[in-house]
This record gives structure tokens, C-alpha cells and sequence, in this order.
């Protein structure tokens, strides 16, 4: 791997009650865990409300992507304002409007086109407070007490996602769709309070903002492509954040064919959800074993091996296995997800302290514009080859991005970080 930089060379272990000792970690963690299952329950719930009013399957997928799609554009276009301006202001800001937008849609009629306009100017602004809060958790943790927390925030994001989509399908049959598009407003809602109370106002030189921060729309425009063009003009930055992109993207355009795959080889109704809990679990098995029991060392040897590991099992659906087997290839590829906490450090030593917020939004927005072209690719794969080959391919695609890791040992020394000029931080 990229070799890192600085005091984040040392071996030191953390543990994750280090990690939850933090008190700003933890209370970043724990709204955005609850956060993201108000995100599952609005996305499935919106989507549900559309369906239920057009009758339209077209439009129900629509809606349930707008909630993805606009977060690239909202990063390069807005992303410099994670580091421009005070932090409990953007991210308290940023959970009051999804509330605002999602007790919009639940107590106000108005037409789909504008409730779509709605779901997608909000997710435009979500990569600058997203990019903010993992801006300060980068800042209040070091070494590998960060790898840790990225570890933690993945699985408590897997799970919360997991019970958002549980929590919706009861609020829907029990409240109907717009009353449980409340229940989601009043978790962001608490979101936005607890980030209010109890995360301290802090001056720009604790949080690397610049004194003045607010811009005009121009000026944070400006700034932002700007950011963004030197952030991936780096190739170290841009090999990374490849790295922590496309492997997922693979992955979640083979399990968005699960389904499909599961009625093609006549599998008993119901073994779809189990084989698509599959890849979860073993995500969450792979973070909790790779970053508790491993050296910080050993996880960065190991991520072009995991990487393997997450997309080899896939190329065995080219056989069409039953259920048994599809079931324990999945766990074995979700378990291989574990690869991206050995490039944690490598990738925080490789960004400039005064671009970091938006870095961090480029990144998540990135990879879940990425994640949701994946599946719409590979359906077209599977046309002309089946599922299980499409399947085969998208494993074969996390190999070959494995193999192309492993060539940047074989590269020259690079520098291991990238200068944002101060024009493109100043206030304009």
C-alpha cells in the first residue's frame, strides 16, 4: 500500500471502548446511527408513498434513488462549506432540513414531481454536513483510534440501515406511509437537538474553518470544483478513493440480483431475504474480527487479499449454486468488505488538513452515487448472460480492481499528500 505519513505510522492497537471513550466521537456516532435509520425509513417510505400514488413502479425507483444520485453533484458544487464553516451549525442545519423536507412531504399533498424536486435538493446539502461530521471525528480521533471508529460507524451503519427497512415496514402497515414519514422527521428532529446541546460551539482554528467563513453561493462554488479538481489531480487521493469506490459498487450491483437470481434457480419463496442478509452479515463479522484483532500493520498488508476475498466467492454463481453454497459465498464476500479499514489510515495521511470535510464528502457521496449505477449496469449484464454470470462478473471486476491495487507497490515514491491552495479555502 501507499506508505503513510507521519505519527499514523505507529503499531499501537486501540480497542473500541478507547474509541466510545471519546465524547464527541460518541455522540456523533450514536445521531448517526440513528440518522441513517431515519434515512432507510424515509427512502422505503417515500418510495412506498409514490408507488401508492401513481401506481407506477418507474416512479417508486425514482424515488427511492433521488435520495443517492444528487449527492455527487452536491459535493463537487458545495463540498468546500465542510471545512468553511463552524460544524455544529452546518451539521445541526443539516439534520433540521431533511426534518423540514420529510414532515413536508408527510403533512402536505403536493405533486410528485415536487416532492421528488424536495427529496433531491436535500440530498444535494447532505455530502457538506456529512463531510463536516466525519471531518471532526477524523480530528478527535488519531491513529488507529480512527480506523476503529470508521470500523464502528460501518457497523452500526449496517445495522441501523437493516432495522430502518424493518422499522418502515411496520410503520407503513401499522401508521400508513405519511404518518411514518413523521416518525423519520422526529428522528432527525432528536438528531438535530442532541448536535445543538451537546456538541460545543468551537472558534475556526479548532475546526480548520477560516474566520468568516460564510460565502456567497459564487464563492462556495468556486471553491468547491476547485477543491475537488486538486483533490483528484492527486494520484494518490484519486487511487484511494478508486479503491474505496469501486469494489463496492461491483458488489452492490451483484446484490441487486439476488432476487432475480433466486427466482431463476426456483429457490423456495423466502431464501431471497436470507441470501441478501448474507453480504450484511458478513460485512459485520469482517469489521468486528479485522479491526479488534489485527495490528494497524497487518490490516494494510491485508487489503489486497480481503479485497480478493470479497470479490472471488462471486465468480463461483457462474456454476449456479443452490442455496447452501450462494449462501456461504456471500458470507465469504461481505466478510472481504473488511479491506477498506487498511486504507483508513493511508487515505486521512494523504489529505490536506484544510480539505479534509470535503474529501470525506467526495468520498461518501462518491461511492453511493457508484453503488446505485452498479446494480442498473449489471442488470444489463444479466440480460445476455443470466444472473448468476452477471454475478461471476461483478466478482471478476473486484479481482481485476484488486490486481490494479497491487500494482501501486510496484510504483515510484509518490508525495503522500495534497495541497489545496489557500485561494481555494479563503472566503471569496
Amino acid at each position: 500500500m501507499t506508505p503513510t505519513a507521519g505519527p499514523a505510522q505507529g503499531n499501537h492497537r486501540a480497542t473500541y471502548r478507547e474509541v466510545l471513550a471519546e465524547p464527541r466521537f460518541r455522540l456523533l456516532f450514536s445521531t448517526r446511527a440513528v440518522s441513517i435509520t431515519a434515512d432507510a425509513l424515509r427512502i422505503t417510505t417515500f418510495s412506498v408513498l409514490v408507488y401508492s400514488s401513481t401506481g407506477s413502479a418507474l416512479l417508486s425507483a425514482v424515488a427511492f434513488g433521488t435520495g443517492f444520485l444528487p449527492q455527487l453533484f452536491g459535493s463537487l458544487l458545495l463540498g468546500s462549506l465542510a471545512d468553511r464553516l463552524p460544524p455544529r451549525a452546518l451539521i445541526t442545519g443539516g439534520y433540521a432540513v431533511t426534518c423540514a423536507a420529510a414532515l413536508l412531504l408527510a403533512l402536505v399533498r403536493v405533486p410528485i414531481a415536487a416532492s421528488l424536486a424536495v427529496v433531491a435538493l436535500v440530498s444535494l446539502a447532505t455530502p457538506v454536513f456529512h463531510g463536516a461530521s466525519s471531518r471532526l471525528v477524523a480530528q478527535s480521533l488519531k491513529g488507529d483510534a480512527y480506523v476503529l471508529g470508521r470500523s464502528l460507524n460501518n457497523i452500526a451503519g449496517a445495522g441501523a440501515q437493516l432495522f430502518g427497512l424493518a422499522l418502515g415496514g411496520v410503520a407503513v402497515a401499522a401508521l400508513g406511509p405519511r404518518r411514518a414519514l413523521a416518525v423519520s422527521a422526529l428522528l432527525y428532529l432528536g438528531c438535530a437537538l442532541a448536535v445543538r446541546i451537546r456538541l460545543p460551539r468551537l472558534r475556526p482554528t479548532e475546526y480548520g474553518g477560516t474566520p468568516g467563513g460564510a460565502v456567497g453561493e459564487r464563492g462556495a462554488v468556486r471553491a468547491s470544483l476547485q477543491g475537488a479538481g486538486l483533490l483528484l489531480r492527486g494520484r494518490t487521493v484519486r487511487r484511494l478513493m478508486l479503491a474505496q469506490w469501486l469494489p463496492p459498487a461491483f458488489v452492490a450491483g451483484a446484490e441487486g440480483l439476488i432476487v432475480a437470481y433466486a427466482g431463476e434457480r426456483h429457490f423456495a419463496p423466502g431464501w431471497y431475504a436470507v441470501l441478501m442478509g448474507c453480504l450484511p452479515v458478513g460485512m459485520l463479522v469482517g469489521d468486528l474480527l479485522v479491526g479488534r484483532l489485527l495490528r494497524p500493520r497487518g490490516r494494510e498488508r491485508l487489503v489486497v487479499p480481503l479485497t480478493v476475498l470479497s470479490g472471488l466467492p462471486l465468480i463461483g454463481f457462474a456454476a449456479q449454486p443452490g442455496v447452501g453454497v450462494s449462501s456461504c459465498l456471500l458470507l465469504l464476500a461481505g466478510f472481504g468488505y473488511a479491506y477498506g479499514l487498511g486504507l483508513q489510515r493511508p487515505f486521512l495521511d494523504a489529505l490536506p488538513p484544510e480539505g479534509r470535510g470535503q474529501a470525506f464528502g467526495l468520498l461518501g457521496s462518491g461511492s453511493m452515487t457508484l453503488q446505485g449505477v452498479g446494480p442498473v449496469c449489471l442488470g444489463s449484464v444479466a440480460a445476455g448472460l443470466g444472473t448468476g454470470g452477471a454475478i461471476a462478473v461483478a466478482g471478476g471486476a473486484v479481482t481485476l480492481t484488486a490486481g490494479w491495487m497491487l500494482t501501486w507497490h510496484r510504483a515510484g515514491r509518490e508525495p503522500s499528500r495534497t495541497t489545496i491552495p489557500a485561494s481555494t479555502t479563503a472566503s471569496s
